[in-house]
This record gives C-alpha cells, structure tokens and sequence, in this order.
C-alpha cells in the first residue's frame, strides 16, 4: 500500500450533552483534529446531537429531522475541512412521546445516508424502547468513499451477528459503528469482543466510537478484516485515526472466503 492508496479514518470519542450547541463545538474541535491527521471520515457516537441519562421527556423536545440545524451545521462542517462525517442524531418520531435513534453520513453536498437503529437496548436493566422507535427493516445503509463501501449500524446492534451479514451482503466493507454502550460487569469486554467478531466473522474493516467513562467504556476503535486492532482511543475525549488499505477486505477474502462459504442467508422476523 503505498500513502497516497491508504484511506484515513477516524473514531472520535466523546460524551454528548443535553446542550446541542455545546456537542457541537466538540464535534468541530475532534473534527479538525482528525482532518489535521489525514482523516477523511470522522465517526462521532450515538446520541451526537443530544444525551440525557436516564432518558427522559426532555427527548422529543430535542429531537431534530434528519435536514434540521443539526444535521445542516456537520455538512458545513464536512465542508469546512473536506471530510465526511457520521454521528447519531436524535430525530424526531411520528409518536411525539418518542423519538428515533438515527445515524447520519454526510459530505460538504448533504445527507448521504441515513440509519434507523433496528434493535433497541432493552437490555441489562434499561427500556430504551419506553422512549425511541425502532427502525424499519429496509434496504441497507451505505455510502463510498476512497475506493470502499461503508455500511451503518448502531451499537446494540452489535449483538446481533444477521446485521452485520446483511450490511456484508449489500457489498460494505467497513462497517461504521456509533455508540454509547453502557459500563457494567464485562461489558468492555463484551464490547471489545463483538466489534472484533464482526470484523473477523465478516472479513471487513470496523470504526466503531463510544461515549467515554463514566456512561459509556470508551475504548472507541479501529479493527481490520483480521481482527486486528489498527488505532483505539482509550477513556479520553480524544480522536484516533487509522489509515486503511482499500486492497485488504480483497486480499483477506482471498485467504479466507468465509462469507462465499456458508450455507445459510439472513431472513427478516416479521414479529
């Protein structure tokens, strides 16, 4: 690979507030490091726009459509340092009780694309469920970029190995990974593992970033189609950024042609 074949991308980890304006400012700040490290895609966690913990009716009033302020105020910054950027937005929902728990990409030319978490985190003690939609099955999310296909999901989803096989499915190669996954007994160790696992079991590159100690583990991350760790942050309010090899998903699937292998496709539950 030489440099100017190498993709840069990074994760950026930081802990999203109740104050919009304020996420903002931080999104422009790692946003520029990155750019000033070779990044071209910058991948922000869940709840970029809004956070509030324990959830509450503070939420519908503070959700946006996905061509509201917010969304508008990351394509200016794409724009600003010609980058792309993916981060989770609180949207609004039909339901004026609850919201949506949407991730967004978008370049300096608007929304690229948009993802609706499937699997909602009604797990370990919490209902995220009491206070956000879950989102249709449909078509994958993904967009190109540098010679790669990326593909969207979001956090929980991670536990849910069919998500990432229908994203492999659609062609992606990287799979983009915005989170806030909850500290608790194991659950850095939970979430190092499934981010490497889909990685492995999916022969695809992984930028995965979360909400930094105390809410979230942190340890936002950068794996490639071997499982191999290529860049993390560790519990800072910090960027990390990996250059990929475009040729490597090829070359690793070469070696070992999991995906052309199997024997079962993935099948939507209607209930």
């Amino acid at each position: 690979m030489t440099t100017a074949d190498a993709f840069g991308i990074a994760v950026a980890q930081f802990a999203p507030t109740a104050d919009t304006a304020a996420n903002l400012d931080v999104i422009a700040q790692l946003t520029a490091a990155a750019s000033a490290r070779g990044a071209r895609l910058v991948v922000f966690p869940e709840y970029s726009s809004y956070f509030v913990d324990p959830f509450d009716s503070s939420l519908p009033e503070h959700a946006q459509p996905v061509d509201g302020p917010f969304v508008a105020a990351l394509v200016e910054l794409a724009g600003r340092h010609g980058v792309h950027i993916v981060a989770g937005l609180l949207e609004r929902a039909a339901d004026e009780r609850r919201v949506r728990n949407t991730v967004v990409a978008v370049d300096d030319s608007g929304l690229l694309a948009s993802y609706r978490k499937l699997h909602l985190y009604d797990a370990f003690g919490q209902r995220e469920s009491d206070w956000v939609e879950p989102g249709e099955i449909s078509e994958p999310e993904t967009f190109e970029l540098g010679g790669l296909r990326f593909g969207l999901m979001t956090c929980y989803d991670l536990r849910f190995p069919e998500v990432g096989r229908v994203l492999a499915d659609a062609g992606a190669e990287v799979f983009v990974v915005p989170a806030e996954w909850v500290r608790g007994p194991l659950k850095e160790h939970h979430w190092r593992t499934l981010v490497h696992a889909r990685a492995i079991e999916n022969t695809v590159f992984i930028a995965a970033a979360d909400h930094p100690p105390p809410l979230g583990v942190g340890n936002s991350m950068i794996v490639d189609p071997q499982g191999v760790e290529l860049a993390a942050v560790g519990t800072a309010t910090d960027v990390a950024v990996a250059h990929l090899d475009p040729a490597a998903v090829e070359r690793v699937r070469r070696v070992n042609p999991s995906l052309r292998l199997r024997r079962f496709g993935v099948v939507p539950r209607t209930s």
